[in-house]
């Protein structure tokens, strides 16, 4: 997303706290007429809102026509709202309209940014379903994990990458993965993001789904990868010297990979550290053949 996509998504998310947050939101305001006290959405709210929400944005990714209509600079923030409330009034919660029409008056750089943040609101509002509930720690965990099935098996990592596939074979195929094995919310994540046209990487883009789960535990990431396990001491030696060196919280996880064949490579965001003995071996490689 460029400059004013980025606004664009900044503002909707705004609303999106607005609407489950205590005394602001349409999720709460019928009970709140009936007990007089305030209150955040439930988990049970959530997890229905980014339910539609992904249905919405399923629906734009499929329709070219119908982004455009809600996404189209010559007409005015009202008529693109409006296009919206007559298409899904009715038809999804009120908060999901609201959320719809917010997203169709801002102005989007493309048509798929306006895909891509109705995504985001979906992620937005299953992870907060996630925190109410006290389960981040493990969504998180889980699709740390499930990346790294994907990242271990080549065909798993193609069929799901392969943006030509059938959505419904994929989410048959995710289920028969996921069936039992995780989180329902997990799940969620996983069945809605890789059943997309514009999946991309699969593998990519769970890892940016455990990032966004990070985020929101506060903490920044770091993948980690050596020869042999870490203790749990190692692991939290590592962790305190990585949070002083970025000056924030941060989080590991951790692949054994023998490759590596000693050392550590280290990834935070775009910075690589590369300690590994493989990486010395093939510097000094390169030094002897200059």
């Amino acid at each position: 997303m460029d400059a004013s996509s980025r606004e664009a998504l900044r503002g909707v998310r705004e609303r999106l706290t607005e609407l489950t947050r205590p005394a602001s939101g349409l999720l709460e305001r019928a009970r709140d007429r009936l007990t007089g006290q305030e209150r955040a959405a439930t988990d049970e709210e959530l997890v229905a809102l980014a339910d539609e929400l992904f249905a919405v944005g399923h629906l734009l990714d499929g329709q070219v026509t119908l982004r455009r209509a809600l996404s189209d600079p010559s007409a005015s923030p009202a008529d693109r709202a409006g296009v919206a409330r007559r298409l899904l009034s009715g038809r999804v919660s009120g908060a999901t309209l609201d959320l719809v029409e917010t997203a169709a008056r801002q102005r989007w750089s493309r048509p798929l940014d306006l895909v891509e943040a109705t995504e985001t609101l979906a992620t937005d509002a299953a992870l907060d379903a996630a925190e109410t509930r006290g389960e981040l720690d493990g969504v998180e965990d889980e699709l740390f994990r499930f990346g790294r099935i994907v990242a271990g098996d080549a065909e798993l990592s193609r069929i799901l990458s392969d943006r030509s596939a059938p959505a419904a074979g994929k989410a048959e195929l995710l289920e028969r993965l996921l069936s039992g094995r995780v989180s329902p919310i997990t799940a969620m994540l996983l069945r809605n993001h890789l059943t997309g046209r514009s999946v991309g990487n699969a593998e990519n883009a769970v890892e940016r789904l455990s990032e966004a789960a990070s985020t929101r535990r506060g903490q920044s990431v770091a993948r980690v990868t050596t020869a042999v396990p870490l203790s749990d001491a190692q692991e939290r030696r590592l962790a305190e010297l990585l949070g002083r060196l970025y000056n924030r919280p941060i989080g590991l996880q951790v692949v054994v990979d023998p490759d590596v064949l000693g050392g550590l490579v280290i990834r935070v965001g775009d910075e690589v550290i590369d300690g590994s003995i493989a990486h010395r071996l093939e510097a000094a490689g390169r030094r002897l053949v200059g």
